[in-house]
């Protein structure tokens, strides 16, 4: 409804506040008259209408009032197909590269998450004043520059298709770092994505990524302290979940994906096997790191390595890598040097990755393999 709205009103704003105004008339009528046939066709119309009766007691808005049409619609009568599905218009419009990617992220999850302000300001720890600046000045951005409220040209849409993903998958790992549960609300915006683009690989991949990692979400902690995937309790993963996931990465692979977010998905996928094919994972995990051209996926590569049975070889490859400032980094090398009897080196990277942590879990299980030498 809200796509529908923007779409035909070029205004954010106005349509939130026409929406606003169609559900309190509709909380008001529809107790004593009943609901429509078709309620998503009335609350759409009515809050066209009224957006057009605000335009038109605009004085300062005269001019524009002659480009909107006049036609009254008879609002029981009004066949939803007429609108047309113009959610994927505007999540291309959210997620316009010339928006700021913060003012990207806060427009997709008010717009099409359907999230209040208050909450997305909870979810990435700022003030509710702070996000209400970031949301206007996305609004304000695309009504200066004129951004579209359109799917870009085929020739632009492999780049700004990346950029939606990007968004969602941020989105995503907000949740997963045990924020309010962002995780289902990017889960949400990728089915959606999935349903308007049933032909892209990639929107595939990353759907089925996000649903197999949210799987496991209830085996990641115990209590403020982390468990690492060997040693979380299977029975608490959402065994269904992991099942729908690894069916839309089938669809990805048999759609021709072979792009980031499919090899990660399938490297998720390995990794909820009961037996782990270490050597398949450290394989997909050099292959995306060929896409990605990423020093932190060649990181978990060596991990994949050392998994498979080679720690020395994982070690090599992690002393290769410019992450100094990179927590991970150094809890790799500790994890390492501990496997090769290198106590007092592994002791060394354990407190540097202290040093970087910031998060009760990452600190607690730090100081617990420092315990452990």
């Amino acid at each position: 409804m809200l796509a529908t709205l923007v779409g035909f009103l070029g205004d954010f704003d106005r349509a939130e506040e026409a929406a606003q105004e169609a559900f309190a008339l509709a909380a008001q009528r529809w107790p004593d008259h009943g609901t429509p046939d078709n309620p998503g066709a009335w609350l759409t119309t009515t809050a066209r209408n009224r957006a057009i009766d605000r335009i038109r007691r605009d004085r300062t808005l005269a001019e524009k009032i002659q480009l909107l049409p006049a036609t009254e619609v008879v609002m029981d009568e009004y066949e939803e197909t007429v609108f047309k599905d113009e959610r994927l218009e505007l999540i291309f419009t959210c997620c316009h590269p010339a928006l700021a990617l913060e003012g990207q992220v806060a427009l997709t999850l008010r717009a099409l998450g359907g999230l209040q302000t208050a909450d997305i300001a909870r979810a990435f720890l700022v003030s509710e004043e702070t996000m209400k600046r970031r949301l206007t000045r996305a609004k304000a951005k695309i009504k200066a520059t004129g951004i579209p409220f359109a799917v870009p040209a085929e020739r632009l849409l492999p780049d700004r298709l990346d950029a939606v993903l990007a968004v969602i998958y941020l989105i995503y790992n907000e949740g997963y770092s045990g924020r309010i549960d962002l995780g289902a609300e990017a889960i949400s915006l990728g089915r959606l994505l999935v349903e308007l683009m049933p032909d892209q690989p990639e929107a595939h991949g990353l759907l089925a990524l996000m649903m197999i990692h949210h799987a496991r979400r209830q085996a990641r902690y115990a209590g403020d302290d982390i468990v690492l995937l060997e040693d979380q309790d299977r029975s608490l993963w959402g065994q269904d979940q992991i099942d729908q996931g690894r069916a839309v990465l089938d669809r990805a692979i048999a759609l021709g994906g072979r792009g980031a977010y499919v090899v990660q998905a399938a490297i998720a996928s390995l990794q909820t096997r009961e037996q782990i094919d270490w050597p398949q994972v450290a394989e997909l995990y050099r292959r995306l790191a060929e896409l990605t051209g990423s020093l932190v996926v060649e990181l978990n590569g060596a991990v994949a390595v050392a998994q498979a049975g080679d720690p020395v070889a994982a070690l090599e490859a992690v002393d290769r890598l410019d992450l100094d400032g990179y927590l991970y980094f150094h809890s790799t090398r500790g994890e390492l040097l501990r496997r090769l009897g290198r106590d007092a080196d592994a002791r060394t990277a354990y407190l540097r990755a202290l040093d970087l942590a910031t998060s009760t879990p990452e600190r607690r299980f730090l100081t617990r393999r420092l315990e452990e030498l």
